[in-house]
């Protein structure tokens, strides 16, 4: 039975709310959701669409915005235009253009390749830190150092993106740039970012990476082989236990206390040492001055290298940032790891390495093989972003933000959740608790979720067998001032229940 006109019209109408914020513009929303509709066979090869009065009328939009996201399809083979018909689906869209798509129910050929006996690593079966993928959409989302669009310097970086499309600035960057980065960057790194926590290097002792995880990536890939021995800050970042694990069976865990890295004995069976002195991963606790300069002298005295991974090193409350490891070394023994994207946004997928430029142009040939360079684009535009004060002035303002949602966070804690024990932090995005030894934070991470609430269980950044259960990372960078206190009651009362 052929379906009413009102009941099409409520299906586009309900299809069209899918792509709200799919797309920043009402045609790209509209273009997304026709695609949608031949990709899925909603509308088959053949079949006309409804009219472009008709859609303008249904969904609430003009003609000229419904015509010109259907004459984008047709550009692309998606849709034809025929005379009095209106635009009807290719005959063959789906294999032209869009692939072609397995049933569910289609059985397994015989012979096919048993993949998983040819695999020589498995990652997928590492544990790693997971966010549910609707954290944004919900009321109280305690999440570590993720985007907040309402801090965001939209107008800022808008102003820089349209920079970088200028002929000029596009002749300058579009083009391969085979394994070199983006020169403006580097500048600005060499000359803004790193003098600003006391480094002082050559343009050639500098690497652009795809984020600080990718940095790590390539510094396992050139470094760490089966038999090395590299310690890691327990409990620690799990993303880089990962990488070292993937290359050696050797990650030896390394105790912390509250002024960070505990430099003794276990340091000598230690190739290399990973270290997150500015706001140690997980606990956010800052490495004294005093314990910087002993680790620097055990790394002299023993023969190991230090990895300093510097993440969130300009949010710190105080005002006066620790030197860096590396502004300390005189002994070229510490290899710096940047980011941009944990401050500026994840999304934009930039970091560095600060090393002796015999290890950066190996570093950089070897990233060549991944991926050539990070994307010139986003680059150019983080570089006129720098340049033009605005990071700077992003950072101050962030300080503040955090400052205050750190602030409300702590009290709200101290009112309704007295059994759980703080770790004093100068800085970063969140902050680390301690339960009781029965609390089962992985348990008590369901029920909040289940009411809207979102927090981190601490145990998958515990190295070996030992994971204790009673830690959780509570982050501030996401969640509204307001939103944090009555958060703050869920978690109490579902703590009642553990």
């Amino acid at each position: 039975m052929k379906p009413s006109t009102r009941t099409i019209d409520i299906m586009w109408s309900q299809l069209f709310l899918q792509f709200e914020k799919q797309s920043s513009t009402l045609q790209g929303q509209l273009r997304d959701m026709l695609m949608h509709a031949v990709i899925e066979g909603f509308i088959l090869p053949g079949e006309t669409l409804p009219s472009s009065r008709l859609l303008a009328q249904t969904l609430g939009l003009s003609r000229t915005t419904v015509m010109l996201a259907l004459q984008a399809l047709a550009d692309k083979g998606i849709v034809v235009g025929q005379q009095r018909s209106g635009y009807v689906v290719a005959e063959q869209p789906q294999v032209t253009y869009l692939g072609a798509r397995k049933r569910a129910d289609e059985p397994v050929q015989q012979g096919s390749v048993a993949w998983e006996s040819r695999l020589m690593l498995t990652p997928s079966k590492q544990q790693n830190i997971e966010k549910p993928a609707d954290w944004q959409q919900q009321p109280f989302p305690f999440i570590y150092g993720q985007f907040d669009a309402s801090l965001f310097p939209i107008r800022d970086w808008r102003e820089c993106v349209l920079e970088s499309l200028q002929p000029r600035a596009l002749r300058h960057w579009a083009p391969d740039h085979l394994d070199r980065d983006n020169e403006p960057l580097v500048e600005q790194i060499q000359r803004r970012l790193l003098p600003a926590r006391g480094i002082w290097v050559e343009r050639d002792e500098i690497l652009v990476t795809a984020g600080a995880q990718q940095a790590t990536f390539l510094l396992s890939e050139l470094l760490i082989g089966p038999n090395t021995r590299i310690g890691i800050e327990n409990p620690g970042y799990p993303d880089a236990r990962n990488n070292f694990s993937l290359r050696s069976k050797n990650v030896q865990p390394l105790a912390i206390d509250g002024d960070g890295l505990v430099p003794n004995a276990a340091l000598s069976h230690c190739d290399y040492v990973y270290v997150t002195p500015s706001h140690q991963c997980p606990t956010t606790v800052t490495m004294s001055l005093a314990r910087r300069r002993l680790l620097l002298a055990y790394a002299a005295r023993d023969d190991f290298v230090v990895i300093e991974d510097d993440h969130e090193s300009e949010l710190n409350f105080s005002g006066h940032p620790t030197p860096a490891l590396k502004s300390l070394d005189t002994a070229q023994r510490v290899i710096y790891v940047g980011s941009l994207s944990k401050t500026l946004a994840h999304g934009l997928r930039l970091g560095f390495v600060v090393a002796p430029a015999e290890l950066i142009r190996e570093l950089r040939s070897l990233r060549r093989l991944m991926m050539r360079h990070v994307p010139t684009n986003n680059q150019q535009s983080a570089a006129s972003f720098i340049a033009h004060g605005h990071h700077e002035a992003f950072m101050r303002r962030l300080n503040v933000a955090y400052r205050h949602r750190a602030a409300a966070l702590h009290s709200a804690l101290e009112i309704y959740t007295p059994e759980l024990k703080q770790v004093p932090a100068q800085g970063g995005s969140a902050l680390w608790v301690t339960g009781p030894p029965e609390l089962d934070t992985r348990k008590l991470a369901q029920r909040l979720y289940a009411r809207g609430v979102v927090v981190e269980p601490g145990d998958v950044f515990f190295t070996g067998n030992e994971q204790p259960q009673n830690h959780l990372r509570i982050g501030y960078s996401s969640i509204a001032i307001d939103r944090i206190e009555p958060g703050v009651r869920i978690i109490a009362e579902e703590l009642v229940l553990k």
